[in-house]
């Protein structure tokens, strides 16, 4: 079988220990991470995250033994696929992320875009836990939210980094 890339999928804020652990094994590890402006507000730091928070790309030729190895790496959930089993990764695509991480002279953004009228719920600051719905973005990390309550509505401008969609459910 032919080495390929493949998803990994870790507990949440567990990719670093999966990555050193696999790296441990002598597998071939990818944990893209980008350069972001702290959150905290005592701070003024650039900090490296991953870019795909809970995920990783291991290079694996899924022989049985070494699937199990790396299932039981610290933190490890699941190899990301369907019924049939793991799904490859196409070697530009990680190789187009290596050389997007690497150019350290450009801060890489990423994150969830959202469309007027979609349902989103804030989860940090004075509005947490308030659901809205998205009206615009106002620029510098900064979006509208128009928030309903007693037949009145008001819109409040919200870091976009406090602003979650909110998941749709079907029956």
């Amino acid at each position: 079988m032919q080495r390929m890339w493949y998803v990994l999928h870790t507990r949440s804020r567990f990719e670093s220990v999966v990555n050193d652990g696999l790296v441990h094994k002598d597998l071939e590890v990818f944990l893209p991470k980008i350069r972001v402006k702290s959150k905290r507000r005592d701070r003024r730091l650039m900090i490296r995250v991953p870019l795909f928070p809970g995920y990783l790309f291991v290079k694996t030729d899924l022989n049985p033994l070494e699937h199990l190895e790396i299932l039981k790496t610290i933190g490890a959930v699941r190899l990301i696929g369907n019924k049939n089993g793991p799904l490859p990764v196409i070697d530009e695509a990680v190789e187009s992320l290596k050389i997007m991480v690497d150019t350290a002279s450009q801060i890489v953004t990423s994150g969830r875009v959202f469309k007027e009228g979609d349902r989103v719920v804030v989860i940090s600051g004075p509005f947490v836990g308030v659901v809205g719905t998205f009206v615009r973005y106002r620029g510098k990390g900064r979006v509208v939210v128009n928030i309903e309550a007693l037949g009145q509505s008001a819109g409040v401008d919200v870091d976009s980094n406090d602003v979650e969609k909110v998941p749709n459910i079907l029956p």
